[in-house]
């Protein structure tokens, strides 16, 4: 490809960009006093990955540093939505689990935003996300491997 054919490649990215931000921004003001999105979407990685990541794991899933993520999981823990335990198969580390708070306080953002889904759902065919996850869904698949590779 030429470089002038990026064009829309990059379109395309920018408006993700731009959708990412707006949906942040929307998903922070339903959460409580406190809390941020990279609060929320630690609760939202455990809950769809499971428990018992260690923060190295969480904080490389994220792409931020090990010390980011920790102060983000002190805050978490602090407000009793997750758990940190000895990993029993290196004591110098800890295995993090979501707390039924943790849960709660994920699910009530969810559902606190369904307002706002449905202002946006009027003004376009559901049909239209079910058709666009596939194409994401492998975007960001493969997105992950190319961070993995060496």
């Amino acid at each position: 490809m030429k470089p002038e054919d990026f064009g829309p490649i990059f379109a395309f990215f920018n408006e993700i960009g731009i959708i990412e931000q707006l949906s942040r921004t929307q998903l922070e003001a339903h959460l409580p006093e406190g809390l941020i999105a990279p609060h929320f979407g630690v609760l939202n990685h455990l809950v769809r990955l499971g428990d018992g990541r260690t923060p190295l794991q969480i904080a490389k899933a994220f792409q931020v540093p090990k010390t980011s993520m920790s102060h983000t999981l002190a805050v978490l823990q602090k407000r009793g939505l997750i758990d940190m335990a000895t990993n029993p198969e290196d004591a110098r580390s800890k295995i993090i689990a979501i707390t039924q708070a943790g849960r709660d306080v994920r699910e009530a953002a969810i559902v606190s935003l369904i307002p706002d889904f449905q202002r946006v759902l009027g003004q376009f065919d559901p049909e239209n996300f079910k058709a666009a996850l596939p194409f994401l869904i492998k975007l960001r698949e493969t997105m992950d491997k190319a961070r993995d590779a060496p």
